[in-house]
């Protein structure tokens, strides 16, 4: 209990800090982009491509009108000649349009393939404080479904915004060729349009950025649930577990409606201005053309223009919105890769070979959150080849130990050495292989059995295989599976009982048989006759190598050469089994309420 306290309040610390800036979220997309410049480079050389056969094509048009206008003075060879025009130049518009759309997919998903990738290596290299102070499935949320979304806003501004820009300068300046007094009555109205633009989206990304974080929410709640639906049903919480998804799901209903109702003006606000704008062109330039300032055929070619002009807007405005909702979801990426790794190994840091498990603990303290200290003081020094057992009550700081060992955690005060060196100075990969560890939880991932025995030396034979199957007794289940050790499983062991699956995980220590040992509530899920079974193997591979052992059954650890006694954090007590006793301590208290309660 005391742990998954100071887990959450390292989670409400860790999500006080606040989501990353728009524009430094901007910034980040940027340099991602960047590295695709010659594909960014032809997309923009065929945008412009594609924006001058298109405002070509009025003009072609325009001329078409004119050679058409008087009775009997239709140039039926010229009006050909356009038609021809006009369809090589569709053509070859819609050829450079698919091959714009083709370089911004490429651009896109390689983007978004770049970002998946560093999201994940993020993910192995920070450390475990962090994981155990966020929900799994809010991580997920952030590298699948944020990572999407972004990748949807991404591709409609690649597909429409270097196309409406484009289209939208390049129309002036054909208007301003075409006749200034019509093309200035489109600039003064223009701006109307941008500041409208402008002021929905300001407001709706933080919105958007509402919606990711209730959705990512709602996520690692259903990834929770899903996980742990027996523990839900044996507690009848189904009621209660309803009505928190229920208001989860009332809050992201309630900002994505919120987000989508502002972010929907934009639309109708940008084809108001841009009605005027076409109304203006088309009334001041029906004067002009009554005066004879303009022909009929320009006139049609100017209001062409008005209406491409115009469009842009339109789709500009909705690629603004989608990339709010893009880079609110690119903001909560950027977070997670933008988190402090763990301390990496010194550059000089010493390779771990052959370790005879001398182990000391000096003056260590620890705590998970500084608000509340763990372990103060801890000394210990263990011997190679000692059975050291700990035990105590829960949220003594067990596993903590444990952590410290491993360096999932790095202390905060003293030193943990092996064989003399401070762990700090040894590489975690070494460190690590030099332990072989079987926990309470047990791990195994979706591949066949061998693979899962394996994973901690792939290149061992199929007989060393079953050889440690057979010590770990885990050889009868395995043969009776469909297609024993070809058999595939899946990442919560499938069929497979709890105990099986903790027989796999001890087969896979027995496997390796590394220089030192760590045994957290190892035979927990087996029965007392396979325990007894286990018990004797665990012996025989303990013999020469230093090892401790975490249980709350004493029967398990009887005879450990040290029993450390653990409480608050501290030693309490410490020495064999029967020294423990004769001492009628707060370790003979433990081991009386257990058999003669």
């Amino acid at each position: 209990m005391r742990r998954r306290e100071e887990k959450r309040m390292a989670s409400d610390k860790n999500t006080s800090k606040g989501a990353l800036s728009r524009t430094r979220a901007l910034v980040q997309v940027l340099k991602y982009i960047g590295r695709y410049r010659i594909l960014v480079g032809v997309s923009l050389i065929l945008a412009a491509f594609t924006v001058v056969l298109t405002l070509y094509v009025p003009i072609l048009t325009g001329e078409a009108v004119d050679v058409l206008i008087g009775k009997g003075m239709v140039d039926f060879q010229a009006v050909y000649a356009i038609l021809i025009k006009i369809g090589i130049a569709v053509a070859a518009t819609a050829a450079a349009q698919w091959l714009m759309s083709t370089c911004n997919n490429h651009i896109t998903y390689r983007v978004v393939k770049d970002i998946r990738e560093d999201a994940f290596r993020k993910i192995q290299e920070l450390p475990l404080k962090y994981l155990d102070s966020h929900a799994y499935g809010e991580i997920v949320s952030r590298v699948v479904a944020d990572v999407d979304t972004f990748a949807d806003g991404l591709l409609m501004g690649f597909t429409q915004l270097f196309t409406g820009v484009l289209t939208i300068g390049g129309t002036l300046i054909f208007m301003l060729i075409t006749n200034v007094p019509i093309a200035l009555v489109v600039v003064c109205i223009t701006p109307v349009s941008f500041l409208a633009a402008r002021f929905i989206a300001t407001r709706t990304y933080s919105m958007f950025k509402l919606q990711s974080e209730t959705r990512g929410e709602q996520t690692a709640l259903i990834e929770e649930m899903i996980g742990n639906q027996k523990i839900v049903k044996s507690f009848s919480r189904e009621n209660a577990v309803r009505e928190q998804f229920g208001e989860i799901n009332e809050r992201l209903k309630k900002c994505s409606l919120d987000a989508v109702f502002f972010s929907s003006l934009t639309n109708p606000c940008t084809r108001f201005v841009n009605s005027l704008v076409y109304a203006g062109v088309g009334i001041f330039g029906a004067f002009l053309a009554i005066r004879g300032g303009i022909s009929v055929g320009r006139l049609s070619c100017f209001l062409s223009y008005a209406n491409q002009y115009t469009k842009p807007f339109n789709e500009i405005s909705g690629v603004v919105t989608e990339l709010q909702n893009a880079l609110a979801c690119a903001g909560r990426i950027f977070e997670l890769t933008g988190e402090e790794p763990q301390t990496p190994d010194l550059g000089d840091a010493l390779t771990l070979t052959d370790a005879r498990g001398n182990v000391s603990l000096e003056d260590v303290s620890f705590s998970y959150v500084p608000e509340r200290e763990l372990i103060r003081n801890f000394n210990l020094s263990v011997k190679p080849g000692q059975r050291i057992a700990i035990v105590g009550p829960t949220g003594c700081g067990k596993t903590t130990v444990i952590n410290l060992l491993m360096r999932f955690y790095d202390v905060d005060s003293g030193r943990i050495c092996v064989d003399g060196t401070d762990i700090r100075n040894i590489t975690r990969g070494s460190l690590r292989t030099s332990y072989g560890m079987v926990l309470q939880e047990t791990w195994l991932k979706t591949g066949t059995i061998r693979e899962n025995l394996s994973i901690g030396k792939p290149d061992a034979t199929m007989e060393e295989v079953e050889q440690a199957a057979r010590a770990a007794h885990a050889h009868s289940f395995i043969r009776r599976l469909p297609k024993g050790y070809d058999t595939v499983i899946s990442e919560d062991g499938g069929s497979l009982s709890q105990g099986q699956k903790q027989l796999l995980c001890i087969a896979r220590v027995m496997l390796c048989l590394p220089p030192m040992l760590i045994l957290d509530e190892a035979t927990s899920s087996i029965d007392t006759r396979t325990e007894l079974k286990i018990q004797n193997a665990f012996a025989k591979m303990m013999e020469g190598r230093t090892s401790f052992i975490v249980a709350h059954r004493l029967s398990t650890i009887r005879e450990a050469d040290v029993i450390l006694v653990m409480r608050d954090g501290n030693i309490v007590e410490q020495g064999d089994h029967k020294t423990l006793l004769a001492k009628d301590g707060f370790y003979a208290k433990l081991y009386k309420s257990q058999f003669e309660g």
